[in-house]
């Protein structure tokens, strides 16, 4: 691993703990659980309030989110994101550390730290490995909930970091950008249902499942991995790249991978497979399964 090049975009769990021992968490640093799972699985704000990192606070994906979008997950407006960070202590100098308890090591993680890095802010991490390495390795955990004084955050949408769907149906004829697919390879060839939809993929979109770019423990892969990943999958890193998924989640994963290589302008298409699915015409919608019919 290359510390320098990690150090922004991951933390360790030794880094971590040692911040949270030394009392470090507070206004300079924040530690978010941005945990989020199926309701009929797992409850993960039950799950925080009974264990989380110590002065970590609760980031609710559900509620810092645009709530009038039919789709899943979207960004919410600058005010919505201001208001709701500033709410957990986050001001526009705050590093801000997210993690979540998924049983992979991390899944919804890198999308808080992709909300962070579109509406303008520098010092966003993810905690390599996860919750689930933070126990094991026998960090300390704690059932207190904190309460942190309110910060003020000034948000500003980086819209070079967010695709829409007029801009990707765009792309289908223009082919300005690479697009990069994080689902897994079913779903992206369309021969396995995306969660109740039909699937498939936007035309001259490239599959890399986002659980390509973690180890069998959960945690990031090699500088070196990642990189040779994408040149198995020809994509180019110099190149305009933008990353979808079934609802812009996973789809940070690439950003993510991307980032750690030194490509820190990779665009999410925030509506993903969700929008595209339901607002594209049937002829920008290639699937394995309409072919073999």
């Amino acid at each position: 691993m290359a510390p320098k090049v990690l150090g922004k975009a991951l933390v360790t769990a030794k880094w971590l703990s040692e911040a949270v021992r030394a009392g470090r968490v507070g206004t300079s640093l924040r530690v978010l659980d941005a945990s989020w799972y199926p309701p009929q699985e797992r409850n993960a704000r039950q799950e925080f309030e009974e264990r989380h990192i110590p002065g970590a606070s609760f980031f609710d994906i559900e509620e810092c989110r645009d709530q009038s979008s039919p789709y899943d997950f979207m960004l919410p407006s600058e005010s919505h994101f201001a208001d709701y960070v500033g709410r957990l202590g986050v001001s526009n100098d705050t590093h801000v550390v997210v993690y979540d308890g998924d049983k992979l090591g991390t899944f919804y993680a890198p999308r808080a730290w992709w909300m962070f890095r579109a509406f303008g802010h520098k010092e966003v991490s993810v905690l390599n490995g996860g919750f689930k390495n933070w126990v094991e390795e026998g960090h300390p955990v704690t059932a207190e909930v904190s309460q942190p004084a309110p910060a003020v955050f000034k948000a500003k949408l980086n819209t070079a970091l967010l695709k829409t769907f007029e801009e990707m149906m765009q792309n289908v004829g223009s082919l300005r950008f690479q697009v990069v697919d994080s689902r897994p390879e079913g779903r992206f060839r369309g021969t396995e249902l995306d969660q109740g939809l039909e699937s498939g993929h936007i035309p001259g979109a490239v599959n890399i499942p986002f659980h390509s770019f973690l180890t069998e423990t959960g945690h990031e892969k090699s500088i070196e991995e990642i990189q040779q990943i994408f040149r198995e999958k020809k994509v180019d890193l110099s190149k305009p790249l933008t990353a979808t998924c079934r609802k812009g989640v996973t789809a940070c994963h690439i950003a993510l991978a991307a980032y750690l290589c030194g490509k820190r302008d990779v665009a999410v298409y925030d509506g993903s497979w969700s929008e595209w699915f339901h607002r594209a015409p049937p002829r920008y919608k290639v699937s394995e399964l309409k072919r073999n019919k």
